[in-house]
């Protein structure tokens, strides 16, 4: 079986994964956790975290928390993967500000949706605090995560997205302002909420207010110049529904995740 995890041909190992998964026993944890960390295939991967969690959690957890501390991204990112399928609030304790501060992107967008999913209410505050430093971080998947946690944060989010919007930093604010939108109107696509903020901190909120009493306003040669100056560079594609946010953050996020 530990052959078989580690054949050339991805369905191999996947139905490997699953086999292991199915029939649980404590002897293939090392084996698992050590694909965590190398197996290059996203479907593959997810499976083996599958696979974990069939193990008793009593052993598994722990296991997963030492890898938090591997030199290897994947391993680390894959951990916390596998924790926050498990759920155990026992790993919250693990979630370092180091790791939430991750210079891999993809450890540390992991580490922020496990963080949403395991942190106590008297510490939401703060993981908030925390996860608005991060704004203005990455490329857009990376953004979208993000923004994401924090809207999963709830409303104690507000307040600290409000002073991150008033940030000299027009990316940071941005960010800040897109989120907000998204918050307050779940129904906007991601890339509708990052050019409206940008507009907005193109402008400055008074003469967006103003051009928006005008009829006919919208569209004009100073909103296009405003746009250039913010540095935008034309949306993606169709905007996501509030339905497609999920998916995106299942497949870019989350396959971002891939590396996870």
């Amino acid at each position: 079986m530990a052959g078989a995890l580690s054949a050339a041909d991805a369905s191999v190992r996947l139905q490997a994964a699953l086999a292991i998964g199915s029939d649980p026993h404590l002897h293939f944890l090392e084996t698992l956790v050590e694909r965590c960390a190398v197996e290059p295939d996203f479907f593959v991967r997810d499976m083996l975290s599958w696979a974990l969690t069939r193990l008793p959690p009593e052993v598994t957890v722990p296991r997963m928390g030492q890898e938090l501390a591997s030199e290897r991204p994947q391993a680390r990112s894959q951990a916390l993967h596998t924790l926050s399928k498990i759920g155990d609030r026992r790993a919250w304790a693990w979630l370092t500000r180091s790791m939430l501060r991750d210079a891999d992107d993809e450890v540390a967008r992991t580490a922020w949706r496990v963080a949403v999913v395991l942190v106590p209410e008297d510490a939401r505050e703060g993981l908030v605090d925390e996860l608005v430093m991060q704004l203005g971080r990455g490329d857009r998947g990376v953004r979208l995560s993000l923004s994401r946690a924090l809207i999963d944060l709830g409303d104690v989010a507000g307040p600290a997205l409000a002073r991150a919007a008033a940030n000299p930093d027009r990316g940071v604010a941005a960010h800040a302002r897109a989120t907000e939108f998204l918050r307050q109107n779940p129904e906007t696509g991601f890339d509708a909420a990052v050019e409206e903020a940008k507009r907005v901190v193109a402008l400055g909120p008074e003469r967006v207010a103003a051009a928006a009493a005008v009829p006919g306003i919208a569209g004009t040669t100073e909103t296009a110049g405003a746009f250039e100056t913010a540095g935008t560079a034309g949306t993606a594609g169709a905007y996501e529904t509030a339905g497609s946010m999920k998916a995106a953050e299942a497949a870019t996020a989350d396959v971002g995740d891939a590396q996870c």
